[in-house]
């Protein structure tokens, strides 16, 4: 029975890790003046001075950056750079 719940226990903690992945976060950097999107779970500390999400997709990442009062518009080219073409 003890190996029983053990089992179950793992599995459910891998699968909550697994879920984690495709996810995105709003980050405003304090240092750069800008908000950028990332992949992990920003600690907030230092010159990261707020976290904003997890969001499903990028897309929606994006437009939640745009409707932070704190995050500048990104320039074109900033953009182009985040979607990785040229």
């Amino acid at each position: 029975m003890k190996r029983l719940i053990l089992a179950s226990v793992l599995l459910l903690a891998s699968g909550t890790m697994s879920l984690a992945d495709g996810l995105f976060w709003v980050v405003g950097n304090r240092a750069s003046g800008k908000c950028n999107i990332v992949t992990s779970n920003p600690v907030i500390i230092g010159d990261i001075w707020f976290g904003d999400g997890p969001y499903k997709s990028r897309a929606d990442a994006k437009l939640a950056r745009s409707t932070i009062r704190a995050c500048p518009a990104p320039t074109p080219d900033e953009e182009k750079a985040e979607d990785g073409t040229n």
